[in-house]
């Protein structure tokens, strides 16, 4: 059953070759010890226009992911050798690769572990192809956008820096500072503090954030909002031990104090 699972993931593999070098299919990392998985993925990823590299273990799929860097990864929890929550914070240390989470309905501590780690999204097994591509498209369109190159400084289009206090946004380059020393963030967690910042003192509802780091196709529930702020403060306050500029307002949302 295992030879037919990596034939299967070989032959999706092989697909990718029939794109032309102008097409540039964007690829995604899939990383799973179960290769029925990983071949089920491959098929329907590449059935979307996706090109795919497969990894079945985490230590082989860090070496991978920094020497040649996917558009998207994603990891299942639990895998020998280095599972998936070692692997998202070996990667972490080095690249802001969006990566998404699949788990298992009895591993919510790890979802909310992972996503103070830093991953971008979590998908619960067993889930739909569907659900699964909105959550990869959704992420990419926002991923693409952080990365796209500043062409023309005096474009009307291009957003200005954000300045608040003591903290500096620059959209255009997906650049965030307090007090000047940079803070890097994933491009939900960017874009959620984006939300918070235009407005300052504003409460934001999780609804709000929802809609300002998802697009309309993805559902995520209160409890992912609430990790990636608990991830925003603790990456500020390791460069302001005294960080509070993130407010709460228990019942409601959250705001940001410029002051």
């Amino acid at each position: 059953m295992q030879e037919e699972s990596l034939a299967s993931a070989a032959m999706a593999d092989a697909a990718t070759q029939k794109y032309t070098a102008d097409a540039r299919p964007q690829t995604i990392a899939l990383v799973d010890d179960d290769r029925n998985i990983l071949a089920t993925l491959s098929i329907g990823l590449h059935a979307e226009g996706f090109a795919t590299r497969v990894y079945a273990d985490g230590e082989t799929a860090l070496k991978a992911l920094l020497e040649n860097p996917p558009d998207l990864a994603i990891f299942d929890i639990k895998m020998p050798r280095m599972d998936g929550l070692e692997l998202l914070k070996a990667l972490r240390a080095q690249s802001r690769l969006p990566v998404i989470f699949l788990t298992s309905k009895d591993e919510e501590p790890d979802e909310a572990l992972g996503l103070a780690m830093g991953a971008d999204d979590y998908i619960a097994k067993p889930f739909s192809q569907r659900l699964l591509i909105a959550r990869i498209r959704a992420i990419l369109r926002r991923s693409e956008l952080a990365r796209a190159p500043l062409e023309d400084a005096a474009a009307p289009d291009v957003p200005d820096p954000i300045a608040r206090g003591r903290l500096t946004l620059d959209p255009a380059r997906h650049q965030v500072s307090w007090d000047g020393k940079a803070v890097s963030l994933t491009v939900t967690e960017f874009l959620i503090l984006e939300a918070l910042a235009v407005r300052p003192g504003v409460v934001k509802s999780r609804n709000q954030l929802m809609d300002a780091a998802y697009s309309e196709d993805v559902y995520v529930d209160d409890r992912t909002i609430d990790s990636h702020i608990k991830r925003l403060r603790r990456k500020f306050r390791a460069v302001d031990a005294e960080f509070s500029a993130i407010d709460t307002l228990y019942g409601a949302g959250y705001s940001f104090a410029d002051g």
